[in-house]
């Protein structure tokens, strides 16, 4: 029994010996291979192999992020190229191409109505009758007093100045200024007739402020444009305007006013008014800006 106690000690420091001296000769051989790696420099090679002890770890603990990280920052650069709306090209300013000026009104033209109107046009305490504004076929006011007045007054002035004015056609009702367009008609036919007389509800002479002004014993110029060239035609126009009356249709005007030239024909407005188309050197539709 006792020697087989002894045996088994001595076989355990045997092999603890062995694996001591394995053991040595193991760190014995990676010494020479590390040695050799640094070229047999003894403080060299502790140096690196301290090193590579204290540094390893860290190493290893960086590298995960290391490898994460360029995935991180794709992910980041790819959110944002997602979230980040496409640049809108900025918009030029258009250039505005100006509207074309509306085409001058041609008042000689009748508009299309199936009726006359109810009330008369009254525009700044003026009544205004033409082509584009006509009178209700029931508007009779008769002679206008304070025109008659007016051209009493002229007539006398004229008077002085040795000129007999007549006032040859004044106030002519709706029926009247029927009978004469239709009859105008027949003889020059319409367009013709539109020129020089208004249809009915559209003649100044239904206003009864319209005056169509001769000289006496000079009948072969009344209501012609030969009137304007006399001696009583040329005071009217010179002077109407001091009494409140104006040329209605003077010459080169009839794209606004709507009628040919009429030397004879002068509408009662008031002095202020006359004065001011007068000396302006204008129309009635241009003093009222329509």
């Amino acid at each position: 029994m006792k020697s087989t106690k002894k045996k088994n000690e001595f076989d355990k420091k045997f092999y603890i010996k062995w694996m001591v001296i394995a053991m040595t000769a193991i760190w014995a051989a990676i010494a020479a291979v590390w040695l050799s790696m640094h070229n047999w420099d003894t403080e060299e090679s502790m140096k690196a192999l301290a090193q590579a002890f204290t540094e390893q770890p860290a190493e290893t603990e960086q590298q995960a992020p290391a490898e994460e990280e360029p995935a991180v920052k794709e992910e980041q650069e790819a959110t944002e190229e997602t979230e980040q709306p496409d640049a809108q090209p900025e918009e030029q300013p258009k250039e505005e191409t100006p509207a074309p000026a509306p085409a001058p009104k041609d008042a000689t033209v009748y508009p299309k109505i199936d009726q006359l109107p109810s009330e008369p046009t009254i525009v700044n305490g003026i009544l205004l009758a033409n082509k584009q504004h006509p009178l209700p076929e029931t508007y009779a006011p008769g002679e206008n007093a304070d025109a008659r007045s007016a051209f009493d007054s002229m007539a006398q002035a004229a008077a002085e100045d040795g000129l007999q004015l007549v006032a040859f056609s004044t106030y002519r009702e709706f029926a009247r200024q029927k009978q004469l367009y239709e009859g105008y008609v027949a003889k020059d036919g319409q367009e013709a007739a539109d020129r020089y007389s208004a249809r009915p509800g559209y003649s100044e002479h239904q206003t009864g402020l319209a005056f169509d002004i001769g000289e006496a014993g000079q009948e072969q110029h009344w209501a012609s444009s030969s009137f304007g060239d006399t001696a009583g035609g040329k005071w009217v126009k010179e002077n109407a305007h001091k009494y409140g009356f104006i040329l209605r249709y003077p010459q080169g005007k009839e794209q606004i006013t709507g009628y040919m030239h009429e030397s004879w024909h002068f509408r009662y407005v008031g002095k202020e008014a006359a004065t001011a188309i007068y000396n302006q050197n204008i129309t009635l539709e241009e003093y009222l800006g329509i």
